[in-house]
C-alpha cells in the first residue's frame, strides 16, 4: 500500500491552495449551491441509503460489490452535503449592483481587447461559481485582481507564465440581481 494515500509535499508558505479564498458569491450562484444541497439531501442521500440497506440485507458485505460501491458513494454524498452546508454559512451573497457601475467590481461582465485585437468576454464571480466554459473567473484570479477598480479604456497588465499580457477594457456591464437569469 506504499504511496496509496500519499501526496507530494508542498511548502505551506508557497502553496496556492493555502491562500485565503474570498467568501463572495452572486445571488444566482448561492441559489444554485442551495439547489445542489437540496437535491443531495432530499433525493440522492435517501436513494443511496436505500441501496446500501438492500445490498447489506443480501448477506456477506466483504464480497458484495454493490454494497461497497454504494457505501462509498453514500459517504461521498454525505461529505459533499457537509461541505456545502458549511460553505453556504460562510458565504456573503452580493445581491445588489455597485454604486459606480462604470468601474470593474464583483459581478461585472468585462470585455477586454488584447494586443492582437482579439476580444475576450469574462465575468468576475466568486470562487464557488467559476466556469471556464462561460469564462467566469474567480475574484481571486490574477486577471480579476488586476481588473478590480479599473474604468473603461484603462490598460491592464497581467503577469502570466508565458509573459506579461496587456489588455484594454472596452466594455463593463452588470446584470441586475433582481432579474432572472437565462
Amino acid at each position: 500500500m506504499k504511496g496509496r494515500n500519499m501526496t507530494r509535499w508542498r511548502d505551506p508558505a508557497k502553496d496556492p491552495r493555502q491562500e485565503p479564498k474570498s467568501n463572495l458569491i452572486t445571488a444566482e450562484g448561492a441559489a444554485r449551491l442551495r439547489g445542489i444541497l437540496d437535491h443531495l439531501s432530499r433525493v440522492k442521500r435517501p436513494a443511496l441509503s436505500a441501496k446500501v440497506g438492500e445490498a447489506a440485507a443480501l448477506g456477506d458485505r466483504s464480497e458484495n460489490a454493490d454494497y461497497t460501491y454504494n457505501k462509498k458513494e453514500l459517504n461521498r454524498v454525505i461529505a459533499r452535503i457537509r461541505y456545502l452546508t458549511k460553505r453556504l454559512d460562510e458565504l456573503q451573497v452580493v445581491d445588489r449592483l455597485p454604486a459606480k457601475t462604470d468601474k470593474v467590481y464583483f459581478g461585472a461582465f468585462v470585455t477586454l481587447e488584447d494586443e492582437e485585437g482579439e476580444e475576450i468576454h469574462i465575468r468576475i464571480v466568486g470562487h464557488d461559481e467559476t466556469d471556464t466554459a462561460k469564462r467566469w473567473i474567480s475574484i481571486d484570479a490574477p486577471l480579476a485582481k488586476a481588473l478590480l477598480g479599473k474604468s473603461l479604456d484603462d490598460d491592464v497588465t497581467v503577469k502570466a507564465p508565458a509573459g506579461d499580457t496587456t489588455y484594454v477594457i472596452t466594455d463593463i456591464a452588470y446584470r441586475d440581481p433582481a432579474t432572472p437569469t437565462r
